[in-house]
């Protein structure tokens, strides 16, 4: 019963160095891929995400499944989290693991470089705009994909105070989307 619950210190290691690899690597390929891989989730992105938990957990756990290495684990991800959040309070460090918000409509106008930064659809603009009960384009004066996947809108009628998109990235304006 014991070789259930209790591990060597050798695989204990090993756990540890797995869950700090992989949580590295998370944070890595969430920064190259932008926070659209952590949107609002359809259906298959739920599965997709079922898996990569999935995968990390076996790598993480290796070939020793017990309860000890689980809550090894487990803990060293969460002291990971709690490690980064402290990090993130560090302007720089902020910086490289939060990307900045990204302008996508502006006055009315659907900014394709924007939405290929953000790596969305106009069908995801468009499902945004009908949620918040937005029934024309021209009643947006900013919309701006945000680091954590939402989409803010800022409605026109109201001078936007500038200190509100001091960190927004502005791509290029060109010619209005079609749908």
């Amino acid at each position: 019963m014991r070789e259930y619950l209790t591990i060597s210190p050798a695989q204990a290691a090993a756990v540890v160095l797995s869950a700090v690899g992989m949580y590295g690597a998370f944070l890595v390929l969430v920064r190259v891929f932008g926070a659209r891989v952590l949107a609002r989730m359809s259906t298959f992105d739920f599965v997709v995400t079922l898996m990569l938990g999935a995968i990390a957990g076996r790598v993480i756990l290796g070939d020793t499944p017990v309860l000890e290495a689980g809550v090894l684990g487990l803990g060293t991800l969460l002291i990971l989290e709690v490690a980064v959040g402290k990090l993130r309070t560090i302007p720089r460090v902020h910086r490289w693991l939060t990307p900045a918000p990204i302008l996508i409509l502006e006055g009315g106008r659907v900014l394709e470089d924007g939405l290929r930064r953000a790596h969305i659809t106009i069908d995801e603009v468009a499902g945004a705009l009908r949620t918040q009960g937005i029934r024309h384009l021209d009643e947006v004066a900013y919309g701006i994909f945000e680091p954590t996947g939402a989409i803010s809108l800022l409605r026109i009628g109201r001078d936007v105070d500038d200190r509100l998109l001091t960190d927004v990235v502005r791509p290029e304006v060109g010619p209005p989307a079609e749908r």
